[in-house]
């Protein structure tokens, strides 16, 4: 078993999909965050959640904080099913590993995606007010994420859920910043950035500045909501008919 995906039945049951959509998580969550996915793309469109270590089924195992270790295991992980026509969608940090991870399949002269979504998540030269925060005691980090919205109020009320949670998030965050230190180079393929109209961490303006990492096209769409629309129907709407369009043949 793959260790990186977040294996379901529709996996064995479309061995030959028209396309590929690999989907990485935000920063402290894994791949639950598109448990809501799958029913909402066309049967020919394999989504496949993918989940960084440390984390849910994989918790005991150490996580990743740096960029070059990262890209390399879903190199090893991944590359055997990138045989085919795909696409990544990356969440808040799982944007920068959708944007790593292509452009280091470029890099290489390796098939690329047909395109890379980018959700939630300011372009990698502007300052992220999160990732400071990564090296500050827990009470600032609690507030900051108080103060973006992106800590659940239930949590406060689970102390052992709540520490191991600020443990990921650092970990998460350390390689949020690492990710964006070897950022830079353009994609030559398509970019989407998705912002949320009431996003506090990454808002509307920060998304579209991804415009400058493509050679090929960018496109900006904004969806009701906050940092975490990823849970809402309007985003994977936009991707599956973006999908529609990009796929090498017709997908219904």
């Amino acid at each position: 078993m793959n260790q990186y995906l977040a294996v379901s039945p529709e996996i064995q049951e479309l061995p030959e999909p028209a396309l590929r959509l690999f989907c990485f998580h935000h920063a402290g969550a894994g791949a639950l965050a598109f448990a809501r996915w799958r029913p909402r793309f066309p049967a020919e469109v394999q989504v496949l959640p993918v989940r960084l270590p440390g984390r849910e089924t994989r918790l005991r195992e150490p996580r990743i904080t740096e960029a070059d270790q990262l890209l390399a295991e879903l190199d090893a992980h991944l590359g055997p099913l990138l045989d085919r026509p795909y696409a990544f969608y990356g969440h808040s940090l799982g944007a920068l590993v959708a944007y790593r991870f292509a452009l280091h399949r470029a890099r290489g002269g390796a098939r690329p995606p047909v395109l890379v979504g980018v959700g939630a998540c300011a372009a990698p030269h502007l300052p992220t007010p999160l990732v400071e925060q990564s090296d500050q005691p827990d009470e600032s980090l609690l507030a900051a994420l108080a103060r973006y919205g992106t800590l659940p109020p239930y949590l406060f009320e689970r102390p052992k859920w709540l520490s191991i949670l600020l443990s990921t998030l650092r970990d998460d965050l350390q390689l949020a910043r690492s990710l964006r230190e070897g950022s830079g180079e353009r994609l030559p393929l398509p970019l989407y950035g998705f912002a949320g109209s009431e996003d506090l961490v990454a808002t509307v303006p920060a998304v579209a500045a991804w415009r400058r990492y493509t050679s090929v096209a960018f496109d900006l769409r904004t969806v009701p909501g906050g940092h975490f629309f990823v849970r809402d129907a309007a985003l994977p709407a936009l991707l599956a008919a973006e999908l529609r369009h990009l796929a090498p043949h017709p997908i219904a």
